[in-house]
């Protein structure tokens, strides 16, 4: 029996606009009584001011309809609200990786996934806000999956989008093995807590989700309400004899191994010299490039549709 009370705003990115699964998705929902209001978008931009909108439309929740990039550009929307006037976020994954809505177990085909959005019940997340600097410009903007730096952010920002399309996740995969030819590493001092470290990184990754890249588990021990960043560095290497053990080290992400290292914080900062390149870095999919960045958790800053049983909520964390 569907709430009267209840009004859906179906964000949906552009390109996917004309999905023959989705449009018979909606028309099933409304049919059964859903109230449901949709709203495409046409340029970068327009789902955070659509998210943002959402009371002025009369909805109760928003569901983000398209790959992380608009997960991610929802989120930021919803953040401009005050914390009591933010709907709840459901998620119908539309993108080439998923990796936020694969992580927590929410359904990947358009008619199951927004069954989910509009049966789930909402659970408290935390939000990262990051504050940036490129070029004397600050920027602030927010993410609930994870931030990769390096490497990593340079796999999916160099990732062409027809290739996306054709291979799904496999195409960032297959971008990593290209670039592990000619790698290079990126230098900078993070500040957490009481601690201070200058490093040359190959990979730097900011976790409040588990995954990137198309299915890249680099926060195995994440959770997304633990008031925690997940935080992975890999160390970069002098050989490609020395490639086993650091692979070796990521099956198992020690706190302090020679390659690896990884731990928590609810804060951390990334600075550059002003000879180093400006870190290439990736925001749940979309590429930026900063000389200055902190990452900081705003503990349960936004409601989001989940699974029963989600393992990314700390309530289910099996011991």
């Amino acid at each position: 029996m569907t709430d009267p009370n209840k009004h859906y705003l179906l964000i949906i990115n552009g390109k996917s606009a004309g999905n023959p699964e989705l449009r018979e998705a909606v028309a099933a929902q409304r049919k059964a009584g859903v109230a449901i209001t949709v709203r495409a978008t046409w340029e970068g931009g327009d789902a955070a001011d659509f998210a943002a909108d959402a009371e002025a439309l009369g909805a109760t929740h928003v569901v983000a309809c398209g790959g992380d990039g608009t997960v991610n550009e929802v989120v930021n929307g919803l953040m401009r609200l005050p914390h009591d006037h933010r709907p709840p976020l459901g998620i119908v994954p539309l993108g080439s990786a998923n990796d936020f809505a694969t992580s927590v177990g929410l359904p990947l085909e358009p008619g199951p996934a927004l069954q989910a959005a509009v049966s789930l019940a909402a659970a408290p997340i935390d939000v990262i806000r990051m504050t940036a600097e490129a070029n004397g410009e600050q920027s602030i903007s927010y993410y609930v999956n994870m931030t990769t730096g390096g490497f990593g952010a340079e796999i999916t920002s160099s990732t062409p989008k027809t290739l996306k399309r054709m291979l799904g996740g496999g195409a960032y995969s297959l971008m990593g093995a290209l670039k592990a030819w000619r790698h290079r590493s990126y230098r900078g001092t993070l500040h957490w807590a009481d601690s201070e470290q200058a490093a040359s990184l190959l990979l730097l990754a900011l976790g409040n989700g588990r995954q990137s890249g198309g299915g890249q588990v680099l926060a195995p021990r994440a959770r997304l309400d633990d008031g925690r960043l997940d935080v992975l560095l890999v160390k970069d290497f002098r050989s490609v004899l020395e490639l086993p053990a650091l692979l070796g080290e990521l099956q198992h992400f020690p706190p302090d191994g020679r390659y690896v290292r990884y731990f928590t914080a609810s804060q951390l900062t990334v600075t550059t010299r002003p000879d180093d390149d400006p870190w290439p870095l990736t925001l749940d999919g979309e590429a930026k490039r900063y000389e200055r960045f902190t990452a900081e958790v705003v503990p349960l800053a936004l409601q989001v549709l989940l699974p029963e049983g989600c393992a990314l909520l700390s309530a289910n964390e099996r011991h």
